[in-house]
């Protein structure tokens, strides 16, 4: 996984001033698979701000042109990842599909709008990574349409060792470009937590699962 530390901080910084990143140690947020968390991020919140949803797209095609310069196709995952997904597309002059979590119960019974991508190389675009297995899903999809999947980047991780764990074992390359060491590290040196809410951060992120607050 390639990160540029200073441009990581930088977007970390970001997020949490637009508050898409809530860091509430003493006020415990509850996410969808019933864990407790410290930490929110909405990161389809930058997608109001204009410098920085162009801070992030210009970040993802920068990374792309490096990293994958024969992509023909971008995709987003739904549904986080549709609308900056599409603005990459756009920035380096590509399709552009979005893969749902599930084909559509009605209709054409679509998992993935858009042209589908039988023999095409394909960069996914993910806004968040936990787990993985959302965003490995999507990556399923595609593979099973035919699609030659080059990797897979978001615009934060929290490094769960499962999500890592995830990634290696369907063997996708995964990049990001911030993620939860940076964002700790600045929201250390602006004041955003003090030393013992840098703990409380800290111990989550090694056993988020087990968690229970405080």
């Amino acid at each position: 996984m390639i990160v540029d530390i200073k441009n990581a901080q930088k977007i970390a910084f970001e997020l949490l001033q637009i508050k898409a990143i809530k860091l509430q140690p003493q006020s415990p947020f509850t996410w969808a698979s019933g864990w407790k968390s410290p930490i929110y991020c909405d990161n389809r919140i930058s997608l109001s701000y204009v410098e920085m949803r162009q801070l992030i797209t210009r970040s993802f095609a920068d990374q792309i042109r490096s990293l994958y310069p024969d992509v023909e196709i971008i995709a987003g995952v739904a549904t986080g990842a549709i609308g900056i997904g599409m603005l990459v597309a756009q920035a380096l002059e590509l399709p552009f599909i979005y893969v749902r979590p599930e084909p559509k119960k009605h209709g054409r019974k679509n998992q993935i709008e858009g042209l589908v991508p039988k023999d095409k190389k394909v960069v996914v675009i993910e806004d968040l990574i936990s787990t993985g297995k959302s965003s490995l899903n999507a990556v399923k999809a595609l593979k099973e349409s035919g699609a030659n999947v080059l990797g897979m980047l978001a615009i934060f991780t929290y490094g769960f060792e499962t999500a890592t764990q995830n990634f290696k074992d369907m063997n996708v390359d995964l990049h990001t470009l911030s993620n939860y060491e940076n964002l700790l590290k600045i929201a250390c040196t602006n004041n955003y937590i003090s030393d013992q809410q840098l703990d409380i951060l800290s111990k989550w992120r090694e056993a988020p699962e087990q968690w229970t607050g405080l």
